[in-house]
């Protein structure tokens, strides 16, 4: 789907305070190593993370969400009475019920007329959003639409390493759960709004998604169990990266020298090194985040970009490619000129 009419007005993103290293990880589960002949380091040489985030405990996913959305409101200066959609796009949840957008909607003391709720669609459902959000802005709906995303790893990673401990824990089922610990924490809030109300922010242009769904049960999640088919997810999503990529060639005329900067989804070295290869994408021109956020989920894609503008990557008329691949699967690729 192609944009005329929308625009990013603001874009920020909270590191958790806590980093937790992946030799912590693997002193703990030093015994569980040795049992099973698993050489230590696979962490950092395999997946190529160093560390990842823990907020302090106790932290909810819409209080994370929150310091991220009150955060883009004091810098855009947009009052939050303009605010027309909340949109919540987190894994991670406060609750089953009621939504966690309900609960950010309320801790911003947002306007009773502002539509909110949850998109859940695992990693990609920011980049979901986006659309849903662009196609009220498109149409006049709305004025401006906030994005948020909160994410925590700390409990999921604290109950797995405990499991893996155990007795009973086999290679298999080791290497089943494996994926658990390179997830990570973090929040960002996006503000999207019409281009004649900001002149001067990025044009969301669209783009395209594709499905593989018949790959569904590669990699599922409870609160507190996540199994993933490691090599046979990564095989099926560049797979499905590849068609993704031939619709964004015949779209949005995309060629990878003429792009910009990459901004994708990041789960391990071996998922970037081998999307870019395939691809055949610089991998130059895309800020690794995953060394030391590991995978945030469906808040990867926009504090990877949050992070890239912050570090100067990202100047006016930078054509900019957002990527993400989430379990399911689905995959999405999107342009932003800067």
């Amino acid at each position: 789907m192609l944009f005329e009419n929308v625009a990013v007005a603001g874009l920020a993103h909270v590191d958790a305070p806590h980093r937790i290293t992946s030799a912590e990880f693997e002193d703990r589960l030093a015994p569980t190593y040795e049992r099973l002949g698993i050489r230590p380091g696979i962490l950092r040489d395999v997946a190529g993370i160093e560390a990842r985030r823990w907020w302090d405990e106790g932290v909810q996913p819409s209080d994370a969400a929150t310091l991220a959305a009150r955060k883009v409101l004091d810098e855009s200066g947009v009052s939050p009475d303009r605010i027309g959609v909340l949109v919540n796009t987190s894994v991670c949840r406060d609750f089953v019920e009621p939504s966690t957008a309900c609960l950010v909607h309320g801790k911003l003391g947002l306007a009773p007329s502002c539509l909110n709720f949850d998109i859940g669609n695992a990693c990609l459902a920011f980049l979901n959003a986006m659309e849903m959000v662009g196609s009220l802005l498109e149409r006049g709906a709305i004025e401006y639409g906030l994005i948020v995303d909160g994410e925590g790893s700390r409990s999921i990673q604290q109950v797995t390493i405990e499991r893996m401990l155990g007795a009973d824990m086999d290679e298999a089922s080791f290497r089943r759960q494996f994926a658990t610990l390179t997830l990570g924490s973090g929040a960002v809030a996006m503000l999207m709004t019409r281009r004649d109300l900001a002149p001067d922010g990025a044009v969301f242009k669209g783009g395209v998604m594709r499905a593989a769904t018949q790959h569904s049960g590669l990699c599922w999640g409870h609160n507190d169990h996540m199994e993933t088919d490691t090599k046979a997810l990564l095989f099926a999503g560049v797979s499905l990266a590849q068609q993704t990529w031939k619709g964004a060639e015949q779209l949005l005329g995309w060629q990878g020298a003429e792009l910009d900067e990459l901004v994708m989804h990041q789960v391990s070295a071996v998922h970037t090194a081998t999307l870019c290869q395939t691809l055949g994408l610089d991998s130059r021109k895309a800020l690794l985040t995953f060394p030391e956020l590991g995978n945030v989920g469906p808040a990867s894609v926009p504090i990877t970009l949050s992070k890239a503008v912050e570090a100067g990557r990202i100047t006016k008329g930078d054509r900019v490619a957002l990527m993400g691949i989430g379990s399911g699967l689905n995959c999405a690729m999107f342009e932003l000129v800067w």
